[in-house]
């Protein structure tokens, strides 16, 4: 797995096309003649671009649901609602199809968020409302979810 560093802030053109910013697009280029798959996030107005060899992991794991328990089938069928395969373009750019741009509500302005080994693709105000969301407090969050993890080996838990 390749970890993803940053948040970039850029802008979207009539078509739907973005360019991207330089330290993304190195970090990304171990992927480019691969591709990538962009769809809808599950729990956030956003949408998600996996490196082809991420989403290939992801898809064996979602391969392994059976098929005959209902409720697979219907989270396969939502999971993978709107999934496209796109690449960037040799200037470094890369289109959203029209539907995805509705979806995650894309005006002119938009941040592209690393999350861990995918690109999160946001409009920037639905961006800074989510991070900015006063309902979370984020100190009980990150202790909730990393509180009890305990690797030992770099002394940060």
């Amino acid at each position: 797995m390749n970890t993803i560093v940053g948040t970039y802030e850029c802008k979207v053109d009539a078509k739907g096309r973005l360019l991207l910013p330089a330290p993304l697009k190195k970090q990304l280029a171990a992927s480019l003649q691969d591709g990538f798959v962009l769809k809808r996030s599950v729990f956030q107005p956003c949408l998600e671009l996996y490196p082809m060899a991420e989403w290939n992991v992801l898809m064996n794991k979602v391969n392994k649901l059976n098929r005959f328990v209902k409720k697979n089938n219907d989270f396969i069928r939502r999971f993978t609602a709107g999934v496209k395969v796109v690449e960037i373009d040799a200037l470094g750019r890369l289109l959203v199809p029209k539907d995805l741009v509705v979806f995650a509500s894309i005006s002119k302005d938009i941040v592209l968020s690393s999350a861990v080994n995918i690109v999160e693709i946001w409009d920037k105000d639905l961006y800074e409302k989510s991070i900015d969301d006063a309902t979370i407090d984020f100190a009980d969050l990150a202790e909730d979810v990393m509180g009890n993890v305990n690797d030992d080996d770099n002394g940060i838990s």
